[in-house]
């Protein structure tokens, strides 16, 4: 009896769309992303109060990345975020604010410090590609996960 063993295509680049939405005024958030690996897609959504926009769309990515890690850690990933916060804060200012205790260059302490842990810690696990997209451009992924954003507010 032969068993064949399941080999996962590691140069298969997944794709992540994430996006991250907040209601100023009742600060009730939502956070949403679209994985897509070959012919698979997978959506994921949900839904905090007492939060922001940057703190849905730090963790849109964080959820994104959790999702994948498991069952592709070795695969390339592309995030696309519209957040020009957590592409730039990953992959520019958080090696600044680790040399500098966790401050910004204006002495400031980092916000969102947890969130920004979790996704340093997968960030540097995964092998992971950073790319912005511009909002409400028309892209239809990026409006895939800013549509699961919004209706992730209602699960809060």
């Amino acid at each position: 009896m032969t068993t064949e063993k399941k080999t996962i295509d590691i140069t298969t680049t997944i794709h992540a769309y994430t996006d991250g939405a907040c209601s100023v005024d009742t600060k009730i958030g939502g956070w949403g992303f679209l994985l897509i690996h070959d012919d698979k897609r997978l959506e994921r959504n949900g839904g905090q109060r007492q939060t922001t926009s940057n703190q849905m769309e730090l963790t849109a990515a964080i959820n994104a990345l959790k999702e994948l890690q498991g069952q592709y850690p070795d695969n390339p990933i592309v995030v696309h975020t519209d957040s020009q916060y957590v592409r730039k804060g990953i992959t520019e200012w958080i090696e600044n604010w680790k040399s500098n205790g966790w401050r910004t260059a204006a002495k400031k302490a980092v916000l969102n410090q947890e969130l920004w842990f979790q996704l340093d810690e997968l960030n540097q696990a995964m092998n992971v590609t950073w790319q912005w997209v511009k909002s409400h451009s028309g892209h239809p992924q990026n409006q895939r996960a800013d549509i699961l954003a919004k209706q992730g507010k209602q699960l809060a």
